[in-house]
């Protein structure tokens, strides 16, 4: 297909694909980022958004109008990622599809195709997606992992790890559809389902991401550095109880939050939940030290990402790479 663009073409052993795009608790979208920068994974091939994505909203900065970047769609490979998978005893190659946007539904189906079409040049053994499942619960709680497979081996094999299989229900969006048409073309696999608090939906949640990553881990026998996820995750769960706290006046529920309380939360959460002001600290010293070297400044932009403050910052990061104006 025209749309696909292949920078290199790996040959890769037996892959394990795993998928992911944005979506409640921006579970799936972190995780397969988290997978891409810790195994270093290498980018192979994109596939051109002008067919599938639309311009929307035009911005402007100092006055200049200019059109946004379109979302991206890409492929990396990382190759002896997984010498002894548990799922079957096998060595495997793996192939990350990360997006950061979905498409508009009415275009869904064409653009699972192309990533499909994408894929068939490789002897794909797995494909494993990512969801949020959304429950009346308490964010301090531990989070729960629950799966959907499509067929009865596969979940006969995660039953083996003590996961909880979802009886019945729907997955929306493309971390639920993708998996659902490529059944359809004969790919076998499973979702992984994380559970987060309905007051939560809209704020990443790195918690959900630690379970997923350690259940993955475990079922590919991948060891994987968590330590920046459980920072992350501290520093949110602080937020969010304060938050609730100021909510409340000082009084946690005694039970699930109701619909209007749940209103209120999902509205304050993106105005009051913040990093903390170490975090801040060191990211003026990166600016400081992006200015005199701007090399320095991809150390930055991962800071900034890693945090997801990036938007926050954005001008000042853009302006690192502006020529300042000569006097006349």
């Amino acid at each position: 297909m025209k749309e696909i663009k292949f920078i290199k073409r790996p040959k890769l052993y037996r892959p394990y694909l795993i998928v992911g795009w944005p979506g409640m608790g921006e579970v799936a979208f972190k995780t397969v980022d988290f997978l891409r920068e810790a195994l270093k994974a290498t980018e192979f091939a994109y596939i051109e958004p002008t067919s599938y994505f639309y311009y929307t909203t035009s911005q402007i900065q100092e006055g200049i109008l200019e059109l946004p970047a379109l979302p991206y769609n890409k492929f990396f490979y990382v190759k002896g990622a997984c010498q002894k998978s548990n799922l079957d005893s096998g060595r495997h190659d793996l192939i990350l599809f990360l997006s950061d946007a979905q498409p508009d539904l009415v275009y869904a189906q064409n653009y699972i195709e192309t990533i499909l079409s994408a894929i068939k040049y490789f002897d794909i053994k797995m494909i494993i997606s990512f969801a949020a499942l959304p429950l009346p619960i308490d964010h301090t709680q531990p989070a729960g992992v629950w799966f959907c497979a499509t067929d009865n081996k596969i979940k006969e094999i995660l039953l083996k790890y003590n996961l909880k299989f979802l009886p019945e229900g729907q997955i929306s969006g493309m971390n639920g559809l993708f998996l659902g048409l490529a059944k359809q073309k004969g790919y076998r696999g499973f979702c992984l389902l994380g559970e987060i608090p309905l007051y939560t939906i809209q704020i990443e949640n790195p918690k959900v991401v630690i379970a997923i990553l350690e259940i993955l881990g475990g079922l590919l026998n991948i060891s994987l550095d968590l330590k920046n996820l459980h920072q992350q995750k501290d520093v949110i769960e602080q937020q969010i109880g304060e938050l609730l706290d100021y909510l409340k006046g000082g009084l946690q529920p005694p039970g699930p939050i109701d619909e209007e309380e749940i209103e209120k939360i999902k509205k304050a959460l993106s105005q009051y939940t913040k990093i903390p002001e170490s975090v801040r600290q060191n990211i003026e010293k990166l600016f400081e030290q992006a200015k005199k070297d701007i090399s320095q400044a991809s150390i930055l932009k991962k800071e900034l990402d890693k945090w997801n403050v990036y938007k926050e910052y954005e001008d000042r990061f853009l302006d690192l790479f502006r020529k300042p104006k000569k006097d006349n």
